[in-house]
């Protein structure tokens, strides 16, 4: 056996090159953290704030009457749920497409309602640079003055300094001949709003995992839509004709409750974000 013996800088520099490389393409990219939240129609009440905070980062704020309501039980909240360390994901309440007569009357309800919600953001003591999401109900393809309408929403909130985000569909909706469509993806497609911030709503499984919390979290990309920042991925009551392949961890009445609710008081839906303050101005 012949010995050969190499300068000790080479034998460094080959000892280096039998390394794993360490270079950005090769390195794991941790995933960002997630935090889990919840949103209701109704106040839950001052009594259920410390118990859902064990689980909960943030909750949903309602700026005006949810859907199908005439009042708001929110309004004069937000002091109170900031002192218990909630985050916010502020809501005001979307027209029904059916109600736009035209994109002229689209933009000046989207004008209109942008003001509202600014107006009550300011009474609530939501600071400027707020994300107010305009909460739509219609699944699919939405029509174009309904883009208008959110054109209008969007620049009416830039305007008074605030941020414009979305709640909206990412189940796909089939319309035939292989095309499939959520309303985020249209949206995306149509409104020209760089900064638009998406809360997305899908709670069939897969991907969604029922009405669970692990711990670890899953991240809002998994929802459908990649660009979404907020996932809600749990409803109550379960939408049987999404949920039938969810886990059977969903309560006998249907409804999503928090691990620490064992008495099943404040049934709520289930979200994850990329923030534990999604709406903050900072």
């Amino acid at each position: 056996m012949i010995s050969l013996r190499l300068p000790g800088p080479i034998l460094f520099l080959c000892a280096l090159a039998l390394l794993p490389s360490l270079s950005p393409q090769n390195a794991s990219t941790p995933s960002p953290a997630t935090y889990f939240g919840f949103d209701r129609n109704d106040y839950p009440g001052d009594d259920a704030l410390p118990a859902l905070r064990k689980t909960f980062s943030f909750t949903s704020y309602w700026l005006g009457p949810p859907p199908e309501e005439k009042r708001n039980s929110w309004l004069g909240k937000h002091a109170l749920l900031q002192a218990q360390g909630f985050g916010f994901v502020v809501l005001f309440n979307g027209r029904e497409s059916r109600t736009l007569r035209s994109s002229a009357h689209a933009r000046q309800k989207g004008t209109l309602d942008a003001q509202n919600a600014v107006k009550s953001a300011q009474q609530e003591g939501f600071a400027k640079g707020t994300v107010i999401f305009l909460d739509i109900e219609e699944g699919g393809r939405l029509p174009d003055p309904y883009h208008e309408y959110l054109q209008a929403w969007s620049g009416g909130l830039a305007k008074a300094g605030y941020r414009a985000g979305v709640y909206c569909s990412a189940i796909p909706v089939d319309e035939g001949q292989g095309v499939h469509i959520t309303t985020a993806q249209d949206i995306q497609a149509h409104v020209a709003s760089p900064g638009l911030i998406y809360w997305v709503y899908n709670d069939a499984c897969p991907p969604a995992p029922g009405c669970a919390f692990p711990a670890n979290p899953p991240q809002p990309a998994q929802s459908g839509f990649s660009a979404g920042t907020i996932w809600q991925y749990a409803q109550s009551p379960r939408r049987r004709e999404f949920t039938a392949g969810c886990p059977a961890n969903y309560a006998p009445d249907g409804n999503c409750y928090a691990p620490g609710d064992a008495e099943r008081r404040w049934f709520l839906d289930a979200n994850v974000a990329t923030a534990p303050d999604p709406s903050s101005s900072h």
